[in-house]
């Protein structure tokens, strides 16, 4: 009888075929498949699930559902996301959610919540500060501590007694990095140039509304705004659903209504803008690939190619950075904290209600705002002289210098 190769079948005991998926396939929801005496008929049904998880992980079929033991961690995550509550979620924050649970999972997804003990919690949390950093050991531990809560709710553990609570999170040094004007325009000029249309034009709203970098990219004609020669965007934020009016440059309107035409279809008013340059092989080889609207990944990634062609390998700062920078010119050209809240679409005081209540976004704070960013933009770039550390002995010239008898 000829023997075949196919992935992930094995043959045990000298007859018996088995389907064996990798951890990571597991996770998908693919389990251990007996396949039955190896021969054709096994090699049949290995190749069948073979199949099926491949249909899986190019989005085309959904994968299996996993099954958890009843009242588990794994089951009562599984049962909330039917609820209405998990379905009121923003998008972002759902999303959020689903990375956290991914390392929640493995450990403790067939678990009575019950049993999970300080310590069993603790060994977990310190394996991902090892392994994956503050960062992701962080959003892991908010979102058990999150789920906990849903699983008192769901009387499968005590309330109040989460075990997470006597471990210290550690802090992750928040960002400072922001942007000039210049360099933002040499980015934006380097997409064109290499055929990255979409990116220059999200780069450019990205940098005069302060929208996120999501909000940029998911942009639809039906959110565009016109007065007389402005161009507009007025947008529901997609992390908190709050909403936002940004006002893009005319130099931004004249390169997003090129691009759009350029696209040579018509856009349905809820169709993504802005789309990746996609993908002609050449003699080196390579998969075609049609343009498809910007993904998160699809961004980071295009990104930071031409930020490598501007600035090179050692450049670190994002596209998120453009939104900081908003809010930092507009603070140093005096804006009111009414107006920057206004900007850039969330509640800056601790008071969310009265934000919400006194502070809506409109068309003038707006305004404010962008003029406020272009006179504190112009005071940062008028300020060269930075304070330096000033030794000991250059502390005494000073005071000679200066006539100073003390």
């Amino acid at each position: 009888m000829a023997k075949i190769k196919l992935k992930h079948y094995v043959v045990r005991k000298g007859k018996y075929g088995y389907w064996l998926p990798t951890p990571a396939m597991k996770r998908m929801g693919f389990q251990n498949v007996r396949c039955g005496l190896d021969g054709p008929e096994a090699w049949a049904i290995a190749q069948e699930w073979e199949q099926r998880y491949q249909d899986a992980r190019k989005g085309i079929a959904p994968a299996p559902e996993r099954i958890y033991p009843p009242n588990s961690v794994g089951d009562g995550f599984a049962r909330f996301r039917l609820t209405n509550e998990w379905k009121k979620k923003p998008p972002r924050t759902r999303e959020d959610w689903e990375r956290g649970w991914k390392y929640i999972d493995p450990v403790f997804g067939d678990t009575d919540p019950r049993t999970v003990t300080f310590e069993h919690l603790d060994r977990w949390y310190a394996h991902l500060l090892k392994t994956k950093g503050a960062g992701e050991a962080g959003r892991a531990m908010k979102i058990w501590r999150a789920l906990y809560r849903v699983l008192a709710g769901m009387k499968l553990c005590a309330a109040n007694q989460d075990p997470s609570l006597a471990i210290r999170k550690e802090g992750v040094p928040g960002r400072k990095e922001t942007w000039r004007e210049g360099e933002v325009v040499r980015l934006a000029k380097e997409a064109l140039r290499a055929g990255y249309g979409g990116l220059a034009c999200i780069i450019a709203v990205a940098w005069d509304t302060g929208f996120a970098p999501v909000d940029a990219r998911t942009l639809t004609p039906g959110q565009a705004r016109t007065n007389g020669a402005d161009l507009a965007f007025e947008i529901a934020r997609t992390k908190t659903g709050e909403a936002a009016f940004g006002i893009v440059s005319r130099r931004t309107r004249r390169l997003i209504e090129w691009y759009v035409a350029s696209l040579g279809i018509e856009l349905l008013d809820d169709a993504p803008m802005f789309w990746t340059r996609g993908h002609t092989p050449t003699g080196k080889g390579g998969r075609p690939r049609p343009p498809a609207p910007y993904t998160k990944d699809s961004l980071v990634d295009d990104f930071a190619d031409i930020r490598r062609l501007v600035f090179g390998k050692d450049e670190k700062r994002r596209l998120m950075d453009m939104r900081r920078t908003s809010a930092v010119e507009a603070n140093a050209g005096g804006a009111s904290v009414e107006s920057i809240a206004a900007k850039m679409g969330n509640s800056i005081d601790q008071n969310r209600k009265l934000q919400q209540a006194y502070m809506p976004v409109n068309v003038a704070a707006v305004r404010a705002a962008d003029e406020a960013r272009k006179k504190g933009r112009q005071l940062l770039a008028a300020e060269h002289n930075e304070f330096k550390k000033l030794k000991l002995g250059e502390l005494g010239k000073l005071k000679l210098s200066r006539g100073d008898g003390h």
